[in-house]
């Protein structure tokens, strides 16, 4: 159970992540994406699918976007009225700061009667008027739902890379009742290490536990997409850029790099004994791309069971858990 790995710490979860059809997709189309869906993702051993919030971002920077944006269907209702046929929990993403207090407790009533759980981001872009803060919203989550529920943050290794503060913001959310953090995807695995060290460090400096630390990993299969990524504001180091343009095929390249950098944070944070798992992305619409991160889906799975974190033995003891 995700929430039990969640409350137990339990190294080793494994999400996937997706966005909802687009809003002007007519009803027969939902319903045909949705089934593909749920067809995939019951064959898969994942903890909790998330389905994304899709938001316009084109005021956060002055420069161009790549692709033209679409307005994608309410996660939650998509999540809640059309994919209910998953007995998976469901992470769905929010900017809090869009809703009013009371918007936001009915959404959280909802979520949790779907078993769904909430993560709360900021807004799109600075110029929206703020309606509830982080700080309500989570006080909202803990007065309602503190007792039977999990919450979760975004974790952002750019923004520490610059701004040196990712620690600090951390762990004024985990203050706030947030329990695990997913990542944006992670291209630049020295910006993850250094996040997670200065993490480490003012954990020990105020002698709590670090909390979960979920790695996004995502598949970039055209020189279009990786201009994208990096519009969003994904670092994507030079040689990986360059990597990816040369070769022939850029979506099985990048199931190799996301591959290598897995590999390498798990090592460093069994080290480390930092509880962490995983959260393969599917955002794209090319059928190939969707494909490598089932690909990429099923290789992480295989990594985290050979550390000795997806085996039988997690397995039985989840059931102990639960009798």
């Amino acid at each position: 159970m995700f929430f039990t790995k969640i409350k137990r710490r339990e190294s080793g979860i494994l999400l996937y992540g997706i966005t909802p059809p687009k809003a002007s997709s007519t009803t027969e189309k939902v319903i045909e994406v949705a089934g593909k869906t749920m067809s995939t993702i019951q064959s898969q051993e994942i903890d909790a699918l998330v389905v994304y919030d899709v938001q316009d971002e084109t005021a956060r920077t002055s420069e161009e976007r790549p692709f033209p944006f679409s307005s994608a269907l309410n996660p939650f209702i998509y999540a809640s009225q059309h994919l209910q046929g998953l007995s998976i929990p469901k992470i769905i993403y929010r900017p809090a700061g869009m809703f009013t207090l009371e918007e936001l407790s009915i959404w959280l009533q909802g979520l949790h009667q779907h078993n769904c759980y909430p993560i709360f981001v900021g807004l799109p872009a600075p110029d929206y008027v703020v309606k509830t803060s982080l700080k309500e919203a989570y006080q909202l989550w803990r007065e309602q739902h503190g007792d039977h529920s999990v919450i979760g943050a975004v974790m952002i290794p750019e923004r520490h890379a610059i701004l040196k503060d990712e620690d600090v913001r951390i762990l004024d959310k985990t203050d706030s009742g947030v329990s695990y953090f997913i990542s944006q995807c992670i291209f630049n695995v020295e910006y993850t290490k250094q996040t997670l060290n200065d993490l480490l460090k003012a954990c020990e400096n105020r002698k709590q536990e670090v909390p979960t630390v979920i790695f996004t990993l995502t598949i970039c299969g055209s020189a279009k997409t990786l201009q994208f990524m990096e519009w969003l504001g994904i670092h994507i180091p030079e040689d990986i850029k360059v990597d990816l343009c040369a070769s022939a095929s850029p979506v099985a390249r990048s199931v190799e790099i996301a591959t290598n950098i897995a590999k390498d944070l798990i090592g460093f944070c069994q080290e480390r004994a930092i509880p962490f798992g995983f959260n393969i992305e599917s955002v794209a619409i090319r059928k190939e791309e969707i494909e490598a991160s089932l690909d990429l889906l099923n290789i992480v799975r295989t990594m985290l069971k050979a550390a000795g974190l997806r085996g039988a033995e997690v397995i039985n003891q989840e059931h102990q858990l639960m009798k």
